[in-house]
């Protein structure tokens, strides 16, 4: 049986959870697992699946509301022990200085382009793996 990662992606607009997993389709590079993605539309929701544990990645939406993925990075990189790597979604290229201060992996702009996303996604699951977290 194939490996698999586990993506859990947050946004509480669904329209914006699908263009994650279509722009990562079954998985975001050859050399990489095949994804299950985990989905939750609530900050609450993800603190209580990180607590479960078998996360490899989250995709945080930066414009989710009523906290931002950002604020949830933060959140979660101060609480969460082995804390998985992050991928935020950011509304504009100059928000990039946000996504730093909370302690993300890597960020991509809104609406999701699937060959950066991809890249960004794919590079952060090689990082977890070489980790061997």
């Amino acid at each position: 049986m194939q490996p698999t990662a586990t993506v859990l992606v947050y946004s509480d607009d669904s329209n914006t959870r699908e263009q994650v997993r279509l722009a990562t389709g079954r998985r975001p590079a050859p050399d990489v697992p095949v994804v299950e993605f985990l989905e939750c539309a609530t900050p609450g929701a993800v603190i209580k699946e990180l607590d479960k544990g078998g996360i490899d990645v989250c995709v945080l939406d930066g414009e989710a509301v009523p906290m931002g993925g950002m604020g949830v990075c933060r959140q979660i990189k101060d609480e969460i022990f082995n804390c998985p790597p992050v991928l935020v979604l950011i509304g504009r290229p100059q928000d990039a200085w946000l996504a730093t201060w909370s302690r993300a992996d890597a960020a991509v702009t809104l609406p999701v382009d699937p060959v950066e996303f991809a890249a960004a996604l794919a590079s952060l699951l090689r990082t977890k793996a070489l980790s061997g977290a």
